[in-house]
């Protein structure tokens, strides 16, 4: 992990300040998952504030894998009795990333008159480094597509946080009957979750596998778990440091946008938010009959957000990590992969088309 330079660490220090506070005070106020939603919202409304703020970004480095040994301890030996309710959420997958990206791409550019390009890289329900990168080369507006894409995770995770909650009565585990602490770890179970997270993590990347980071250390965690060697979950201090640390990095990629210059964008990112997840609820809503997946569990399954933040999340409202994160790996993947394509068919009408696209700020 590279060090950042010294001029950055008042404002690393500044946001995970912040981060932390925000999240005693999410957790006093009962917010639904307080440890990640607090520093998301609190270095958010600081950083737009104008807030001197820097995510601590180079330690996603050390806390992603920690989340995936912790993601998987969710993995049981009885796990696959109910595969059967996977094929069909894979089956539907495909049909959902079009018909939201389509959704998606329709609001933008209807709604938003943005230029073909912008619309259709802002679109996609996934893949936000790719999408930035590409559509950075196509000639879209880097920080346009960043924006949006920030807005779709931050957004989709706090709504669908607070409508289980308020509508479902779905909260984030708590207590101390949930609360693992360091001692309850033995010496031998501590040694083989960090010998997992780190062979994992080398496996990961030596096998190109997506998101190495966060996969390569969840099999590994999950193999030990799945064949009794490992029944011990990580020590619920990493799961609240982890959470405080993903929701300060989310928080603060708002930093250096100006409420002014960006509000319309910010709309925009709403709304297309709200097409997204309009557009999850009614495929999950389709689970139910065809597979009998509960409602709950295939919103999460289908959720326009980040892969750590909704196995994150899955995990702290007691739902099926493994499903989740495993549909969301599939998601990624088929993100990257159609919109590739799709792209390679399509790109030069859509970059001929944006040129003279004078509705657009951007263009």
């Amino acid at each position: 992990m590279t060090l950042p330079p010294s001029s950055l660490w008042p404002k690393i220090a500044l946001a995970a300040a912040i981060g932390i506070l925000s999240g005693i005070a999410a957790r006093r106020f009962g917010m639904p998952l307080p440890w990640m939603l607090g520093p998301m919202i609190g270095c958010s409304l600081a950083a737009v504030a104008g807030a001197p703020l820097h995510g601590p970004a180079g330690l996603r480095q050390v806390v992603i894998p920690v989340i995936g040994v912790m993601l998987g301890s969710g993995f049981h030996p009885g796990l696959f009795a109910n595969i059967g309710e996977w094929i069909g959420t894979l089956l539907l997958l495909p049909a959902f990333l079009a018909t939201a990206t389509v959704a998606s791409y329709t609001f933008y550019r209807r709604v938003g008159g943005y230029s073909p390009v912008n619309a259709f890289f802002c679109a996609a329900p996934g893949g936000i480094n790719e999408m930035v990168v590409l559509g950075a080369e196509a000639g879209g507006d880097e920080r346009r597509i960043a924006l949006a894409h920030a807005l779709r995770i931050f957004l989709s995770i706090s709504i669908i946080a607070l409508v289980f909650a308020l509508l479902l009565d779905i909260r984030a585990a708590r207590g101390p009957g949930s609360w693992v602490g360091l001692t309850d770890l033995s010496l031998r179970d501590a040694a083989l979750l960090v010998a997992g997270g780190v062979a994992g993590l080398l496996l990961g990347r030596r096998l190109r596998l997506p998101a190495p980071m966060l996969f390569g250390p969840m099999l590994a965690s999950a193999a030990t778990h799945m064949t009794g060697i490992v029944t011990a979950a990580p020590p619920s201090l990493f799961v609240v440091a982890a959470q405080i640390t993903i929701g300060t990095i989310l928080g603060c990629r708002f930093a250096g946008i100006s409420v002014t210059e960006m509000r319309r964008d910010m709309a925009l990112g709403f709304g297309s938010a709200l097409v997204l997840l309009a557009v999850t609820t009614g495929f999950a809503a389709l689970l139910l009959p065809l597979t009998g997946t509960p409602l709950a569990q295939a919103v999460l399954a289908y959720s326009p957000a980040g892969l750590t933040e909704m196995s994150l999340l899955s995990l702290a409202m007691g739902q099926d990590v493994a499903y989740v994160s495993t549909m969301h790996v599939a998601r990624i993947a088929m993100i990257l992969f159609g919109m590739t394509l799709v792209f390679r068919a399509i790109g030069t009408r859509l970059i001929a088309a944006s040129r003279p696209d004078s509705s657009d700020p951007s263009a």
